[in-house]
């Protein structure tokens, strides 16, 4: 089977990420002895047979990572696949029977279920996200409240749950802070310094905290997107008026699945959440041993 039959088909992660993702941890977990106890306790050659389960209804991801650990460790493992990464599964779902190695199969289980449920746990949350806001315009995306090192996966995830991504670093695109403004000299002077600068394939997003702030925006011109940040809901639905289709419009600040609905309904664009990344619980999955 091909690792590209598991990922989720409207997600982006280059495989050069997982594979260095996959040899970071297992060289965490090996460390210079390898997996010691099953190497005691399981004799060399033994063949094992296991089954992936989510044991939780939840969206999957993290798949990939699973394969890429097992195969590491045994490159010959037969992996059959019955889920891929983005499906809504119910508790109880077999996602892969894995066959291989005995030892590869112990060795790589913390790693390969550390992944699948941290992944699959942003996904999940993503897509209660997704639910909440359906029938409007708006879309879920994520923030750079990641965990250094996983940004990429992580972000991939929250693309299996339905939502979109936000920029991926500082490096790929112009989004003025609150605090940029205040060095600057206000907005009218950093979007003057942005806009002087910016590749014409380089999006600008400026925060803004009222509507004061917001016409100011528009009138100095310049930017793509406004970031409305710790907003009401009814000073977000005069700054859609008020923007007539202008800029994007992104909210942001606090957004949880108790008001997600009622900030899409103003009309904006976009719903951006950290929590989706940085406070999501893991799905619960497991590997048993079927011998």
């Amino acid at each position: 089977m091909e690792m590209s039959a598991l990922l989720c088909p409207d997600a982006f992660l280059s495989p050069l990420e997982i594979d260095a993702t996959v040899v970071r941890a297992l060289a965490e977990d090996l460390g210079r002895a390898g997996d010691v106890t099953s190497i005691a306790t399981v004799p060399d050659g033994t063949r094992g047979r296991a089954l992936v389960v989510a044991r939780q209804a939840g969206t999957i991801a993290g798949l990939p990572l699973v394969e890429a650990t097992l195969r590491k460790l045994d490159p010959a493992v037969s992996i059959a696949a019955y889920k891929r990464d983005g499906d809504a599964v119910a508790a109880k779902t077999t996602l892969l029977t894995i066959e291989g190695d005995a030892r590869a199969l112990l060795a790589a289980e913390r790693t390969a279920l550390n992944f699948l449920g941290h992944l699959s746990g942003i996904a999940s949350a993503t897509a209660a996200f997704v639910r909440l806001i359906a029938g409007t315009k708006a879309r879920v995306c994520c923030t750079r409240k990641t965990t250094p090192g996983l940004r990429a996966l992580q972000k991939y995830a929250v693309r299996c749950g339905g939502g979109f991504n936000h920029r991926f670093g500082l490096d790929d695109a112009i989004l003025i802070k609150d605090n940029h403004i205040a060095i600057a000299g206000g907005i009218t002077a950093v979007l003057g310094r942005a806009k002087a600068v910016a590749g014409h394939l380089v999006k600008i997003e400026i925060e803004v905290d009222t509507l004061d702030q917001l016409r100011e925006v528009l009138a100095a011109g310049g930017a793509d997107v406004a970031l409305l940040d710790n907003m009401s809901s009814s000073d977000m639905r005069e700054a859609v008026e008020m923007v007539a289709g202008r800029l994007v419009l992104e909210a942001s600040g606090g957004i949880t699945l108790e008001t997600a609905a009622a900030v899409a309904e103003t009309g904006v664009d976009y719903l951006s959440s950290g929590a989706i990344t940085h406070s999501a619980p893991n799905l619960d999955v497991a590997l048993d041993i079927a011998m």
